[in-house]
This record gives C-alpha cells, sequence and structure tokens, in this order.
C-alpha cells in the first residue's frame, strides 16, 4: 500500500533540516513578515466576533460529530451526488486515487489538466504521476503556479509561495514565462499570472481541484478561495475531478454556515472569502458536463480509530495554527519534509504514513499551546503531540537524549528527599553559568537548551522548602 505525503518520506529529520534553514535569513525573514501581517489582520476581524468562541465550538462539536458517524455520511454524500449526475470513486491509498485518476485521463486522452486548490494531490504525488504519463499539469492558484514554476516545494497550507518575496516572484515569473520586462509591483505579477493562466483556462478541457468541504446532505462539494481562478477552473472545463480527503465530508448545506465565517477569518483575516464556489453534480448546458469525486482515505481511517488523536482529522485547513507556531516562524514550512506543516502537519504527517518515517515531527513544537488557542475546530494539538511522542517513546524511537533525561528525571521525581537533593545539588553546578540572575549557556548535552533561550536559575529556595521552615516557625511560636 502506497501512502506518500508528498516527499517526507524521503525527508531529513527536522532538526536537521531546521538548522539548515535557519541559516537562510531571506526565507526567515519572508516567513516572519509573511505571518505577522497575517495574523495582525485575524486578531482584528476575529475580535470583531462576540461570539466567535461560540463558532469555535460549534465547528468543533460539528467535525466530531460528522468522525463518529463518518461512514454514514460518505454514503450519504456518495448517493446524493450519484443522483445528482456525479460518479464517486473510492481511494484507499495515493497509488489507487491516481489509477482512477489516470484512468478517467486516458479515457479522454487527455494531455494537459488545469488544477486548483489540490494540497491532497501533492499528497499523493499526483503531479509526478500525471508527467510520468505524458500529462501536463497547470497549477492555477497563484501560490501554486509561483512554487510549480520555481520547481519549490509549498511552504504553508494556505500561502504555499509565503518563502518567496515580490523580487524571487519576478524573476521565476521573468524565465518561465519567457518575459522581455516584468515590474515588482503585486498588480504586475498577478496580471502576469492572468495573461498566462487565462489561455489555459480557455484551452484545457480537464480540470482537477481540491474541496475544502463536501456536503453529504446535498452532494455539493465546496471551494473557497481570494483569486477567482478556483470559480474558472471547476466551471468552465468539460471534465471536472474533483479529489478529496474523506475527513471534508460534513452533514448539512447549513453547517457551511459557521465554517464559511471562521476559515477565511483564520486562514487570511478576510470577513469572508471573495469566492465560495458551489458545485452539485451536472446541470446540461452549464459548467462541467462529466463530474467525477475521488474520495480519498490514504490512511485517514487508521487516524480515524484512534480516539486520542482522532480530533487531528477536524482540521479545516486554514494555516492559522502555521502563524501562531514560534517554530514554524523560524524554520519555515520546508523543515517537516511534507506539504503538511507547522504545528497541524507535526501531527497529521506522522499519523498519514507512520512514525518510522517522521519520528523526529512530534518534538518540532515548545508545546507553547498557541496552535490550540487560534484553531477554529479547537484540535487540541498540544495533547496531540504528547501523545505521539509517548508513541515514539514506547517503540523506543526516542532520541538517546531524551531517554535519559526522561529516565533520570522519574528516578528523581519519585523521591521527595531524591528531589531535594537533586535542587541542592543543582544550586551547586549552576553558580559558574549564572550571570544577571539567568542562564545563558549550558554545557555538553544541555547547550541545545541555551542556543535559543536563556534560563532562570534553579531558586535558593524550593516552595517545600519555603513551606516547611514557614510550618517550622509557626511551631516554635
Amino acid at each position: 500500500m502506497s501512502i506518500r505525503v508528498g516527499d517526507a518520506a524521503e525527508a531529513p529529520s527536522f532538526p536537521r533540516a531546521a538548522r539548515a534553514l535557519l541559516g537562510n535569513t531571506q526565507l526567515r525573514q519572508n516567513v516572519r513578515r509573511a505571518t505577522e501581517v497575517i495574523r495582525n489582520r485575524r486578531a482584528r476581524v476575529v475580535g470583531e466576533l462576540s461570539d466567535w468562541e461560540q463558532l469555535r465550538q460549534a465547528g468543533h462539536e460539528i467535525k466530531q460529530h460528522t468522525l463518529q458517524y463518518l461512514d454514514f455520511y460518505l454514503e450519504q454524500f456518495e448517493e446524493a451526488c450519484t443522483r445528482a449526475g456525479g460518479q464517486v470513486h473510492w481511494a484507499r491509498d495515493a497509488d489507487e486515487a491516481n489509477a482512477i485518476i489516470l484512468s478517467i485521463l486516458g479515457a479522454r486522452q487527455a494531455r494537459e489538466v488545469i488544477k486548483v486548490k489540490t494540497m491532497t494531490s501533492d499528497e499523493i504525488g499526483l503531479n509526478h504521476a500525471l508527467e510520468a504519463a505524458g500529462i501536463t499539469p497547470y497549477e492555477t492558484d497563484l501560490a501554486d503556479l509561483i512554487v510549480q514554476l520555481g520547481d519549490d516545494r509549498p511552504s504553508h497550507i494556505v500561502v504555499p509561495a509565503l518563502h518567496r518575496n515580490r523580487m524571487e516572484v519576478r524573476d521565476i515569473f521573468l524565465r518561465k514565462m519567457h518575459l522581455r520586462e516584468l515590474g515588482d509591483k503585486p498588480e504586475d505579477l498577478t496580471n502576469a499570472a492572468r495573461a498566462y493562466l487565462r489561455e489555459k483556462f480557455l484551452r484545457v478541457g480537464v480540470a482537477i481541484s481540491g474541496a475544502n468541504f463536501a456536503v453529504a446532505e446535498t452532494g455539493s462539494v465546496c471551494v473557497v478561495e481570494s483569486e477567482g481562478n478556483g470559480r474558472m477552473c471547476v466551471s468552465l472545463p468539460e471534465v471536472l475531478i474533483t479529489l478529496v480527503g474523506i475527513e471534508k465530508v460534513i452533514p448539512r448545506f447549513e453547517d457551511l454556515e459557521v465554517f464559511l465565517q471562521t476559515l477565511p477569518r483564520s486562514a487570511t483575516g478576510e470577513r469572508m472569502n471573495p469566492y465560495n464556489s458551489i458545485w452539485t453534480g451536472i446541470v446540461p448546458g452549464d459548467g462541467p458536463q462529466e463530474f467525477h469525486v475521488v474520495l480519498l482515505d490514504n490512511g485517514r481511517t487508521k487516524v480515524l480509530a484512534d480516539t486520542e488523536s482522532r480530533e487531528t482529522l477536524d482540521c479545516i485547513r486554514c494555516g492559522a495554527c502555521l502563524n501562531a507556531c514560534p517554530v514554524y516562524r523560524q524554520t519555515g514550512g520546508h523543515a517537516y519534509g511534507s506539504m503538511y506543516s507547522g504545528p497541524i502537519g507535526a501531527i497529521l504527517t506522522p499519523q498519514l504514513q507512520s512514525l518510522e518515517h517522521s519520528e523526529s515531527l512530534p518534538y518540532a513544537s515548545s508545546l507553547c499551546g498557541a496552535c490550540y488557542e487560534v484553531c477554529p475546530v479547537k484540535i487540541n494539538i498540544p495533547e496531540i503531540l504528547l501523545h505521539l511522542r509517548a508513541k515514539v517513546t514506547a517503540a523506543g524511537d526516542a532520541p538517546f537524549e531524551e531517554r535519559v533525561g526522561m529516565e533520570a528525571a522519574a528516578f528523581v521525581f519519585e523521591d521527595p528527599d531524591m528531589l531535594a537533593l537533586a535542587q541542592k545539588l543543582s544550586r551547586i553546578a549552576q553558580k559558574p553559568f549564572e550571570r544577571d540572575g539567568v542562564i545563558r549557556h549550558l554545557p555538553g548535552m544541555l547547550s541545545g537548551w541555551t542556543a535559543f533561550r536563556d534560563l532562570t536559575p534553579i531558586p535558593k529556595q524550593s516552595f517545600r522548602e519555603w513551606w516547611n521552615e514557614r510550618e517550622s516557625q509557626r511551631g516554635d511560636q
């Protein structure tokens, strides 16, 4: 069975990849600037809603209910979609999904396809499969187009080219679009992309899309976006193939009311998406005349079976957790070795493929909880990270230093006298490294803790010591 989650299986460990990326000052500057802009916009539009927490809770409950009865809602979606004229295909893994799509394209002798909002296609390596079959894919989302033309990899769930600045994008467009001149203003770059893509929209007869939501009640599929390219991609071609992870289904059409408020605010800091495209089956003479939905499992039922991490599948791919994460904002998305980066990638990728290929990702977090605070469906990412770390440890794959450290800590903490002795010895040991009330450098294996942070010294008196002294003084009185 082939899972494939981008190039994660071949990616280096997170610490190695992050160390290399920390030296790329331009990339780090691009990522910090972009995430700061999105965070500020999100904070402003979220602050306008007095019922934001109620919306988060509603989204959480809808997704949890759906996962509990996922088999029912998937079958309901298939029935409704088929009744409306669509064709539904079930894919167990990446190879099966690619084979289904290639079969549809082969029956129509298609040599080109246009694509939009297809992060799931990156998960299964669809572009590589298309090119191997002699079919040329054209990404039409602006950021995805930048990544494709730059022979690059996505670094963000919502803004895949977030790590690129305008001058870099200009150079890519000049080189790959064979332009003689091009300005570096946003409107110049947008106009160049529009001219390049418009011809593709009008000529290519087959489109492949992803989906933000699939509505079980009506068999509808929904894509939200900001550019209008998605609208053209799903309405102009004769044949439309939509690749959907099985977790994207929601029960009722009216459930969109919640997500169409929380998703744009969380993703791009907009009150609503400029384009919300919803299509249901086939309408003679209007839009695609052949519509296929490929429902993708690819490890999702395995995640569903783990009750402690099941809520990972609640994710609506808004990217808010990436923008809030202090780790992501330092390294960018490429360090995660998958198109699913940031905190959600740190819990999703190891579960979709297996811990043996991505055992370092659950440790790519400070556990500060910022991701949970901004998640519009209240996924408790820190708790799931701890759950996955426990699995790594149970499998004996935890880093040697961590295993030794945790075993030593367990030995010390289970005995109050041993803890008191350790505190006294630590106060003595820390003196050579303490300066002006902080510890800025520790030696040997401990140096990693102080490479990017200062530590507060162990206090001269522990709470237990203070309490015992206080009780002793009371007794004397």
